[in-house]
């Protein structure tokens, strides 16, 4: 039996679970070894704090990514019944709805309409799904490849600021790490950016701004504890 291929709009998707598992990692794990080494130079308690973390962590990505692929999944189900029933009940409506759509893109009516009742003609669920939902209903993505993906990613994520603050010197393992956890952030934000086609500096800056608070923030509240 031959195995179905993913589409390329399933792909993009399993590569943004990826993307923002690894950057969740990235700032989870590393403000807690921020914090921790605030509070104490033991490396090994830094290191197990870290640990710690990724295997919760890992496991909160895997699950909330199967349940969050798993709800949309099951919600464009739903508008697939329901569209099904509008094209028994009343066809020439959703056939007019598309026709509207295409208009509102600058086409001409004419040409619209010819459109219309041939991508009609072809698949009517699709055509109006896409239009009306803006999914395919052809390319689900699956809840387990997001999930897995998430699985994968995190800890990889998390490797960055584990090692940062373990092999750099005691004196210099904080600002070591925030220096290196800037940087992946930066990377993983522009890659976000490219996934999402948003400005890629915007996203890139916007993602370290949101490492730094989190670092900065776990920080204090090391140094409050500290004893």
């Amino acid at each position: 039996m031959t195995k179905k291929k993913m589409s390329l709009a399933q792909k993009v998707n399993v590569l943004r679970a990826s993307v923002m598992g690894a950057n969740d990692g990235i700032i989870s794990i590393a403000g807690i070894v921020i914090g921790v080494a605030a509070a104490t130079n033991n490396a090994y308690s830094i290191l197990i704090s870290g640990l710690s973390g990724t295997l919760a962590g890992m496991i909160s990505m895997c699950m909330g990514e199967y349940v969050s692929v798993s709800t949309q999944k099951d919600s464009q189900k739903m508008a697939l019944i329901s569209e099904r029933q509008r094209l028994d009940d009343q066809y020439q409506e959703e056939f007019d709805y598309v026709q509207r759509k295409y208009e509102d893109q600058d086409i001409d009516p004419k040409l619209a309409k010819q459109a219309t009742k041939e991508l009609m003609d072809k698949d009517a669920l699709s055509t109006v799904v896409q239009e009306r939902y803006g999914f395919n209903p052809k390319e689900f993505t699956s809840p387990y490849a997001a999930a897995i993906a998430s699985f994968i990613s995190f800890p990889t994520g998390s490797i960055l600021p584990m090692l940062a603050v373990t092999l750099a010197p005691a004196e210099k393992r904080i600002i070591a790490t925030a220096i290196a956890v800037l940087i992946a952030l930066l990377i993983t934000g522009y890659c976000a950016a490219i996934l999402s086609n948003s400005n890629r500096l915007k996203s890139s800056i916007r993602n370290a701004v949101a490492g730094l608070l989190t670092m900065g923030v776990t920080y204090i509240i090391g140094q409050l504890l500290a004893h």
